[in-house]
């Protein structure tokens, strides 16, 4: 075989690795294109990338899972549970016991190779850094608005803070340690003199023999006398002081309750309770007045009815709900949607909370946001109207009659 021929394999080789390559790129990467669609049309509802909803977020699963696990979980994720799988019953656990629907029979092979090609692209995505938009104000016209305070820390305050602060420590200790000298000073000077009567009585002898461990400054004199001659079972009644420290408090609460009564009740200078709370509701009123997603706020939307609304309501509710309400509403995951029974309320106006706002505890995400108001109202009117189907394979009753 001559040296050309060779040569001319070897580039053919090279050639068609090359192809094999681009071309097992290109397939991959269409793959994920259609995992794409089948997320969003299946998954989308229940998991996120990087957030756990209402299963855990996806981001590198395939590197903690492997794909013959992804594989068999989507299949039927309850049947990998009751095998005892470790991962399984942990995350079975960790989301409240919400059994994710058995997809077995709704996607094939396939189908799910290309939601794991999909979650795989998504998890080699970088990072992108969200940017925190910062208000800064304008001095010139129309600003009238205070600035905000900002809190700093101590650490961040300009060095001659620091110094400050410092130069007023030491200033104190050197305070405390010319008292400590002073008294070691001038204490033996006094000699037995500071047992008498007249200088213990003082307030400079009481500080003394405190620090001397004579606490009769601080918890009064026990004198053992008994007040009077009555006892009852061997109990007697001693005449002995009430501790100082107790009677100190109570003539502070004394001054406290005279400038409370003053500042209050006499110049009216300080609202009351009732007062403050009346102002705290009328601040929290305005509050959520102004709020656009207030839970409290109150509805009085009426179903709609006409076929326009209801159809664009079944699309949005195929597309975000039936994944774990059925597709006709008969319950999976979530309740059934066609009987008389309401876990969070009937009405349409209830109906539209639930959706807007969800039911985090029960596995209900929030879908404010990423529905619209007239989105929600259609969706919530569409599952009115499914009341009295009768689906096949209805999930049994939930909630209260309505």
């Amino acid at each position: 075989m001559s040296w050309n021929m060779m040569k001319s394999k070897k580039n053919i080789l090279t050639l068609a690795a090359g192809l094999f390559l681009l071309g097992s790129g290109h397939v991959q990467a269409q793959d994920a294109v259609e995992g794409k669609k089948i997320f969003e049309a299946n998954c989308k509802v229940c998991h996120s990338m990087d957030a756990d909803v209402v299963g855990p977020a996806l981001k590198d699963v395939h590197e903690r899972r492997g794909d013959e696990w992804l594989v068999k979980f989507i299949k039927n994720s309850q049947e990998v549970v009751k095998s005892g799988d470790k991962d399984a019953v942990a995350l079975f656990e960790k989301f409240n016991k919400v059994p994710m629907p058995s997809f077995e029979g709704s996607l094939s092979d396939e189908d799910i190779a290309h939601v794991i090609a999909y979650i795989k692209e998504e998890s080699d995505k970088p990072a992108e850094a969200e940017a925190e938009a910062v208000v800064v104000p304008v001095a010139g016209e129309g600003t009238n608005a205070p600035a905000a305070e900002v809190e700093v820390a101590f650490m961040d305050l300009p060095p001659l803070v620091h110094f400050t602060f410092a130069l007023a420590g030491v200033i104190l200790l050197l305070i405390v340690a010319l008292l400590i000298m002073f008294f070691r000073m001038f204490v033996p000077m006094l000699g037995d003199g500071i047992y008498d009567e007249d200088f213990r009585s003082s307030f400079a002898g009481k500080v003394l023999f405190l620090f001397r461990g004579d606490a009769s400054v601080v918890m009064g004199k026990v004198t053992d006398q008994i007040h009077s001659n009555h006892d009852f079972d061997g109990i007697q009644e001693y005449d002995n002081d009430l501790p100082p420290w107790w009677k100190y408090m109570f003539y502070v609460s004394i001054v406290f309750a005279i400038g409370y009564m003053l500042y209050y009740h006499v110049f009216y200078a300080g609202a009351l309770q009732a007062e403050e709370y009346e102002i705290e509701m009328q601040q929290a009123a305005l509050f959520a007045a102004s709020a656009e997603n207030d839970p409290n706020a109150v509805t009085n939307y009426e179903p709609l009815t006409d076929a326009a609304a209801l159809e664009s309501g079944k699309s949005v509710f195929m597309t975000n709900c039936a994944a774990c309400h059925g597709q006709e509403g008969q319950g999976t995951v979530g309740p059934n949607l066609t009987d008389e029974y309401w876990l969070h309320g009937g009405d349409v106006n209830d109906i539209f909370k639930t959706v807007k706002f969800g039911v985090p505890a029960k596995g209900m995400v929030p879908w404010q946001g990423k529905l619209s108001q007239d989105q929600i109202l259609e969706v919530s009117s569409y599952i009115l109207s499914l009341q009295g189907t009768n689906p096949a394979n209805a999930k049994e009753p939930q909630g209260e009659k309505m």
